[in-house]
């Protein structure tokens, strides 16, 4: 399986409260213009306050864009799996340019945090491991 960390570059930038409650509620109801956006937000914004929230999103390469008439749809162009993945993805993928010191920091703290959180998460850990060395080995013949 390739690897997902690097299949859309840029990498997506942090987002702000705003920005990600404007992306649940596209994740939750799908293509939207500013209008059904704003009127599905829990809090009172300005129709401008949150187009230009959208189009930040929309720079940012987290939405797709089209016009219909004169208003602009926005949807999102990646899931919220896929968007967590890619957030998880570059994170580690920080860790691991560092120096050494630092990626096995990571890998200890992650051994410990899921051994800690549940015992069968790690043996799925172990099992993901011996399945990519298997994957790597096969790719090195």
């Amino acid at each position: 399986m390739k690897s997902l960390f690097h299949r859309w570059r840029p990498a997506p930038q942090p987002l702000g409260p705003l920005e990600l409650l404007v992306m649940e509620s596209l994740w939750q109801h799908g293509e939207c213009n500013v209008r059904d956006v704003a009127d599905r937000l829990q809090r009172p914004l300005a129709y401008t306050t949150v187009m230009t929230t959208l189009d930040r999103l929309f720079k940012k390469g987290l939405l797709n864009r089209r016009k219909d008439q004169r208003a602009f749809f926005y949807a999102p162009r990646f899931s919220r799996a896929e968007w967590e993945q890619q957030r998880a993805g570059d994170f580690v993928a920080g860790f691991l340019d560092a120096p050494v010191p630092a990626r096995e920091l990571l890998i200890s703290c992650l051994v410990e945090a899921v051994g800690s959180h549940d015992e069968a998460l790690l043996d799925d850990l172990e099992k993901k491991i011996r399945d990519r060395r298997k994957e790597l080995a096969r790719g090195k013949r």
